[in-house]
């Protein structure tokens, strides 16, 4: 049985966790890392509303990453620059971010040879993307010391990374690309494609003179016509079955 607990001893165990959080919501804000505050942190660049939340996964070389604006960076979220820290990487960026991209809580950007990610491209949680990968020529040296292979990665705009897919050395994911979560990528993905799997391959793809192949089973989602405010869904959200019906007709009637 569960030993009971008085109410005072109860009230300061709430009043100890309402603390806890409370600090710990004053240590998110304080950490976060932005343009105006970047703490330790030198980027090559960090853009307006660009936000790193903490806590921080690893970061260093971050002289040759550069963050575009209006980005947003989940926690524990690695970015590196280089095999190691205290590295001279030349006078170029080695990890490009573009604007408005939106990197899940948990992901890793390996970049030890350039790593470019195009603006709008949205990761969900613990993607992993790299530009080295363990070789194993050597069938008698242990692979872990073994030279790594680099080779740049390149992921177009508009792109949406699925939770837990890996990227990786080599890869060049074209624009408005969907990988689905788990897939693992290696070599040239064309634009407007999906692609699932491991290896991933193409399971469905848009062009211009036949549209989506396969087609899509769902249609298309419609978004709310200009000018509706939050409210006005709020109202339309509550309606039952029978109020939406008669404000159909009285709208075809108008």
């Amino acid at each position: 049985m569960p030993k009971p607990e008085n109410t005072f001893t109860s009230w300061r165990q709430g009043l100890a966790q309402r603390a806890v959080h409370a600090a710990w919501g004053w240590a998110q804000r304080r950490g976060a890392v932005t343009a105006g505050h970047p703490g330790r942190f030198r980027f090559g660049a960090i853009g307006e509303a660009t936000r790193l939340a903490f806590p921080l996964g690893t970061v260093f070389g971050e002289p040759w990453i550069t963050l575009g604006s209006h980005c947003i960076i989940a926690e524990q979220v690695t970015l590196t620059a280089g095999l190691m820290p205290d590295l001279d990487l030349g006078p170029d960026p080695i990890l490009r971010i573009g604007d408005g991209v939106v990197l899940g809580r948990g992901s890793h950007v390996i970049a030890d040879t350039t790593v470019t990610i195009g603006r709008d491209c949205y990761f969900g949680p613990y993607v992993y993307v790299t530009s080295t990968n363990h070789s194993y020529d050597d069938p008698h040296e242990p692979i872990g010391r073994q030279w790594p292979r680099m080779e740049p990665v390149e992921i177009g705009p508009g792109c949406w990374i699925g939770t837990g897919a890996v990227i990786l050395p080599g890869a060049r994911i074209g624009r408005n690309v969907v990988v689905a979560a788990g897939a693992v990528v290696r070599g040239t993905v064309p634009d407007h494609a999906v692609v699932a799997g491991a290896p991933a391959r193409v399971v469905r793809r848009w062009t211009p003179e036949e549209g989506w192949q396969p087609p899509l089973r769902t249609p298309a989602p419609v978004p709310p016509p200009a000018g509706v405010t939050g409210a006005q869904l709020g109202a339309l959200a509550a309606l039952d079955e029978e109020q939406v019906e008669q404000l159909a007709q009285l709208d075809a009637e108008g």
